[in-house]
């Protein structure tokens, strides 16, 4: 195998490792788990995520047939008082209220069977953030986009340990992929979402817009300095660690939040 095939590989390695991580360490992903109710196991996977205005379905499989379960749920950051609602059906169900975009409601799950109780989650409950419908083909050009600028990112990177480094048009391509998919389709993304095309700075603390506009603008700067430096490699290999050091920061991380008013 050329070293040139081996470090296209290893970049695919990187990307694919950090996506994985990136998606399983976010605040959207499942919380997935098992518990107990006199002696029988539960598993359980309640949604951190909802696209749409209908309302959550929360939904228990418990093999006790005779247990019974209770949805509680509140508006996260407030202090109004918790609302229970019987889950009813097999397996047992109940809905959050649908929320407008960007708005959270924290729940979890009590069943009873006999003089025992279960809470579930047993860690404490779940936040899940309601947001808007994207169109298919849009959230898929903004996904692809990210991920194949993160690729050539890692490869423009790697081209520093080759023995006569050159990246090229690496930067280049780089720079127009992330600032294509992150700047152009991530707003429109964020519109269809969370009804607000930018909350990064200056205009809030989104963390997902301002770590996109970091390595935007670190890519960019590397692409510049091809014709400056007498050493572009480096700034390559700067600008891709800086990259793979976003990426490896859970998405939608302090994302878009409605504040709902205090009680």
């Amino acid at each position: 195998m050329s070293r040139q095939a081996f470090f296209w590989i290893l970049a695919f390695v990187i990307t694919a490792g950090a996506a994985v991580y990136q998606r399983a360490t976010g605040p959207t992903f499942p919380v997935i788990g098992k518990t107990e109710l006199r002696g029988t196991s539960i598993s359980y996977r309640f949604e951190r995520s909802h696209s749409g205005s209908a309302d959550h379905t929360v939904e228990l499989v418990c093999p006790d047939r005779s247990a019974r379960g209770v949805l509680f749920w509140k508006r996260y950051k407030t202090d109004e008082p918790w609302t229970s609602v019987p889950m009813t059906g097999d397996p047992l169900r109940a809905n959050l209220p649908g929320q407008p975009p960007a708005g959270k409601l924290m729940y979890y799950v009590k069943l009873t069977s006999g003089d025992t109780e279960a809470v579930v989650p047993p860690a404490g409950p779940v936040v899940i953030r309601f947001k808007g419908d994207v169109p298919l083909p849009i959230l898929v050009t903004h996904i692809a986009l990210m991920f194949i600028g993160m690729f050539v990112s890692t490869r423009a990177g790697l081209e520093f340990f080759r023995k006569n480094p050159s990246p090229g048009l690496l930067p280049y391509w780089t720079a127009a992929l992330l600032a294509v998919g992150g700047l152009v389709f991530g707003p429109v993304v964020q519109k269809y979402a969370f009804d607000a095309y930018w909350s990064g700075w200056p205009f809030g603390p989104d963390l997902t817009d301002n770590k996109t506009a970091l390595i935007v603008i670190s890519w960019i700067t590397a692409a510049i300095m091809l014709k400056r430096s007498r050493h572009p490699e480096r700034w390559a290999l700067a600008a891709a660690v800086i990259t793979l050091g976003v990426y490896m920061i859970p998405h939608s991380v302090f994302g878009s939040e409605l504040h709902y008013p205090l009680k």
